[in-house]
């Protein structure tokens, strides 16, 4: 009896774990029958830098997701912190200083949304919804609706150079994916995080302060969406103040896709990597394919509604 209860629960961790690799596999060879561009070294280059730039902001959604919260801000936050990097470049300060500056709002408007959460007793999707609103305000605000140009070429590096060949964002990537790793697995921080997603009042009963790691995770957050809008500033060259428009929901696509509960407590950063690959790999696929942007948006919206559609599943 014991043996065929326990037989569910490891074809839910099976599928969990090994579900969305499969799933980037399948869709790889797909397209790579579709279209003899997708394989070459080129456009897998491509998709590996257009993927660091939703892979970098999905390693803090994961975080906010595995404690059972959300954060819709993150693409208003890619904006603003880009406007605000770009505009202390324009108006002479150093490539350093604009760059921490624009973390610095990234984790700010991160800790608000923290605060919020945690004293102000909003629920995170309201708390997040209104940054996200009040962060796009003032970016429009600050740029007056128009790009920022006039960057130094230093800067452009971040987003267009190479370090031994591979581009910066992914080496840049990459290092985030590896202390995220370790911090969930190795630190007593993402134990905690864990534990407050499978259940927040038992952690707090047990000694664990949620609501400091609370505002920690939403700062991390924060800051990465920042991150990754120095990022993209950088690769276009100028500041957009339209920029990061949906880039909260590919990241919720991808970490939800990559394995990590809606309700929190479940999932893993190699699985949100992952997520972030399918994401990526079906877009650059869908210009490959000459698929109208039109239609791409349609496929995109069914792939958040499957992932949604799965995670219930799992759950279940």
């Amino acid at each position: 009896m014991a043996a065929e209860q326990l037989k569910p629960k490891l074809s839910a961790t099976i599928i969990r774990k090994m579900g969305p690799l499969l799933g980037l596999l399948l869709i790889s060879l797909a397209l790579a029958l579709l279209s003899d561009r997708f394989l070459t070294v080129n456009n897998l280059l491509n998709v590996t830098r257009q993927v660091s730039l939703n892979a970098i902001i999905s390693v803090g959604m994961t975080l906010v997701i595995l404690t059972g919260g959300i954060d819709l801000s993150v693409g208003s936050i890619v904006a603003m912190a880009g406007s605000i990097t770009a505009g202390l470049m324009a108006a002479g300060q150093g490539m350093g200083t604009a760059v921490i500056a624009g973390m610095v709002v990234g984790s700010i408007l991160g800790l608000i949304n923290g605060l919020l959460i945690t004293k102000g007793k909003i629920p995170p999707f309201i708390a997040t919804m209104g940054m996200m609103t009040v962060a796009r305000g003032y970016t429009l605000v600050y740029t007056e609706g128009r790009p920022i140009t006039g960057l130094t070429e230093d800067f452009r590096w971040l987003g267009a150079g190479y370090i031994m060949g591979i581009p910066v964002p992914v080496v840049i990537m990459a290092l985030i994916f590896i202390s995220a790793y370790f911090l969930l697995k190795k630190n007593q921080l993402g134990r905690y995080i864990y534990a407050i997603g499978g259940n927040e009042e038992a952690a707090r009963l047990s000694g664990i302060s949620t609501k400091k790691i609370l505002v920690t995770v939403y700062t991390l957050s924060g800051l990465l969406a920042g991150l990754s809008g120095i990022i993209l500033t950088s690769r276009l060259n100028s500041a957009q103040p339209t920029a990061g428009m949906g880039f909260e929901l590919d990241a919720i696509a991808a970490v939800v896709l990559g394995g990590t509960s809606l309700a929190g407590g479940l999932g893993t950063i190699g699985g949100t990597l992952v997520g972030a690959m399918i994401i990526g790999v079906l877009d650059n696929g869908l210009n490959l394919l000459n698929v109208s942007s039109f239609y791409q948006q349609v496929a995109k919206g069914a792939v958040i509604l499957l992932a949604v559609l799965l995670d219930r599943k799992r759950d279940k």
